[in-house]
């Protein structure tokens, strides 16, 4: 391949980054631009926004010292004589971390300014909402992809040399950066969101039997900063994660095995693809009149479109037809975990009705049958992974399993765009509640929130996909760098590994639900309080303290960052130092099977009762303030922090364990 052609390929990666980037500006241009309502509407919606942007001012500063301690352990290494740990690692360390902070800003500005606006829209009717909440969305996707794809295009610019195997170790700080701040955002977002979100709905809800989002509710205001801090920033965080994983593991692996410069380039060109495909994407869907089907059919045109390209490009670009079909396999796991997950969590699907008439027993029966709708979902994706991965190495060997990351993740400005869409017009039903907007515009939000959660849903099941796709090729990169060329399950030290290891997502989980019920209590007695100091709040007379519920979130969830981020930064790093090499393998193989059966079983029950609930809502089985409703509302506060705090969270887990691991192996024994 001649200079000029490997430097055209190459552009694709920085020229995608540019488009996305450029384009996420004038998306949120065409949102601001949009009308905003009244002024009550208006009040409610500064009201979320203030006390997102307090939210994440002081999570980001927290986050800042551990960033500020991991980029001055970097450079103490490098100091010591370690060759493979240099300035140039702190440096890709800061990039990343700097990077996924960003995007995080980025996405929950636009979106706290596209939620009031999704409300005065849902006034026209549906396809109006739809296209102004997939806007704020896509906001979000496109500056994740953008952010992304540029640093990583600039790392490898500055370090990557394919004559030399240890400039890898550099650009692996960049993954190191981005897998950190998302640990944090997704853990301490999901505290915020589901402590405010189950106390809201028990006091509320079940107790008082007052409407979801009712202005008289002391916790509303929390629970939409909520939305925005848990669903759009740490969600953004946890994908911009994964899409950094996956180019750097495909990136490593390249270098350290000798592909040369054709195998650095050929990840950050189909990720410039990817963008192209998501844009055309993302402008058939906006203008769909059906939600479901305009959503899926971006989706889909995307996948589609970007394997086109890919084959074009590998064919004529590479010479290297092969590469396509690990591209290919990692590209329809994905289309395959969305359609299970949908079929598994979807409104109207069988499994969720099943939830629902078990509610009418109660809530215990609810909550055991969405237990073992999540539980009997994870053989499906853990078998589609499986083979996948069995078709990628068939290719081009563990190069082909990043390939095949890659190819998951490459549309990911439509995947994040649809995912984040959802909160937006939770909170767009949210500001419809407490601003008194006729109910026809709560009902038009309320479909768009349904869908939302299965789209969410979606979202989940690839991103943990993708995670069990880059642990592995992380974890192949690491075995190459600690020179570990077979991994004996017989050593001792391998096995106490492996055991630890698959523990660890259990007491991360433990961490993180006792942190959200923690959190939950507190708010619980904070409306309780103010109910009963205040009955004329009940009355509508009145204004209840909100400020004291976005404060108790906000404290619990910075306390509640704490542990699990310690544990998943320090155990890699301890086992290593004491145990040796071989026992971090264990630690990560054992992580890597339990954390994905883990995740995808949390994400999934914990979607199926949230659409159970939306289901009875709707006005069947005796529709809100029924028993059933109740029962379902009980089990949907069980399911939310499955879903949204420890299930999520797991995949960005399995992934920092492993590049910790690749980053600091000069450091072991």
């Amino acid at each position: 391949m001649t200079s000029s052609r490997e430097l055209a390929l190459f552009a694709l990666g920085p020229v995608g980054a540019a488009l996305a980037l450029i384009w996420a500006l004038l998306l949120a241009r065409m949102v601001v631009r949009e009308p905003a309502g009244e002024a009550r509407m208006r009040e409610v919606a500064g009201a979320i926004a203030e006390g997102a942007r307090a939210f994440l001012g002081r999570a980001d500063r927290a986050v800042l010292g551990w960033v500020a301690a991991m980029a001055a352990l970097l450079l103490l290494a490098s100091r010591l004589g370690h060759p493979q740990l240099t300035a140039g690692s702190a440096l890709a360390f800061v990039m990343g971390a700097s990077a996924s902070l960003g995007a995080g800003w980025a996405g929950m500005a636009v979106a706290t300014k596209a939620n009031v606006r999704t409300a005065h829209a849902a006034r026209s009717g549906l396809a109006a909402a739809l296209r102004v909440a997939l806007a704020g969305g896509s906001v979000m996707g496109f500056v994740v992809s953008g952010l992304g794809l540029a640093g990583l295009s600039l790392s490898v610019w500055l370090w990557a040399d394919p004559t030399r195997p240890a400039s890898a170790d550099t650009i692996n700080g960049f993954a190191l950066g981005a897998s950190t701040v998302a640990l944090f955002a997704r853990v301490a977002g999901g505290v915020f969101t589901k402590g405010a979100d189950i106390g809201a709905d028990l006091v509320g809800k079940v107790e008082e039997g007052i409407p979801e989002d009712d202005a008289r509710n002391p916790a509303a205001i929390a629970d939409n900063v909520g939305d925005n801090v848990g669903d759009v920033a740490g969600m953004g965080a946890d994908l911009f994660e994964s899409y950094a994983g996956a180019l750097v593991a495909a990136v490593a692996i390249a270098t350290v095995t000798g592909l040369g410069r054709t195998g650095l380039i050929l990840p950050l060109t189909l990720a410039g693809l990817g963008v192209l495909a998501a844009w055309v994407g993302s402008l058939v869907a906006r203008w769909g009149q059906d939600p479901g089907r305009a959503l899926s059919t971006g989706t889909l045109l995307s996948v589609l479109l970007f394997l086109v390209a890919a084959r074009w490009v590998l064919v004529a670009g590479y010479g290297q037809p092969r590469l396509f079909w690990a591209v290919a396999a990692g590209a329809a796991l994905g289309v395959c975990i969305g359609v299970f997950t949908e079929r598994s969590t979807g409104a109207g699907r069988r499994g969720v009705l099943r939830v629902a008439q078990a509610a009418q027993s109660g809530p215990a029966t609810a909550v055991i049958e969405g237990l073992a709708l999540g539980m009997g979902s994870v053989a499906v994706p853990t078998l589609l992974t499986g083979l996948a991965i069995l078709a990628a190495f068939a290719t081009s060997g563990l190069y082909g399993i990043a390939l095949a990351a890659v190819g998951m993740l490459a549309p990911l400005a439509m995947i994040l765009a649809v995912d984040a869409y959802g909160p937006i017009a939770d909170n767009a039903g949210g500001i419809a509640e407490m601003a008194a907007l006729p109910p026809q515009v709560r009902e038009r939000t309320d479909r768009l929130d349904a869908l939302g959660n299965t789209t969410a849903a979606v979202g989940k099941g690839v991103a943990i996909g993708s995670a069990a796709l880059t642990a592995l090729a992380l974890f192949a990169a690491y075995a190459d760098e600690a020179h570990l060329a077979v991994i004996d399950l017989l050593r001792p030290e391998v096995i106490a590994g492996c055991l630890v290891g698959a523990a660890l997502p259990h007491l991360f989980s433990s961490l993180c639900l006792r942190a959200v019920g923690r959190t939950a209590r507190e708010m619980v007695t904070e409306v309780r309080r103010q109910f009963a100091a205040h009955p004329e709040l009940l009355r509508g007379e009145g204004r209840p303290e909100y400020a004291r519920c976005v404060e108790i979130s906000t404290r619990a969830a910075l306390a509640g960052m704490r542990a699990p981020g310690l544990a998943a930064v320090a155990l890699p790093l301890v086992t290593g130092v004491i145990f040796g090499r071989g026992a971090v393998a264990g630690l990560l193989a054992g992580a890597l099977v339990s954390g994905v059966a883990l995740a995808l079983q949390m994400a999934n029950a914990g979607g199926a009762m949230d659409n159970a609930k939306k289901h009875i809502e709707s006005g069947a089985l005796g529709g809100k303030g029924s028993p059933a409703h109740q029962a379902a509302v009980v089990a949907d506060t069980v399911g939310d922090p499955l879903k949204d705090t420890a299930g999520p969270s797991l995949n960005i887990l399995i992934k920092l364990m492993a590049v910790v691991a690749l980053v600091f192996v000069p450091l072991f024994r």
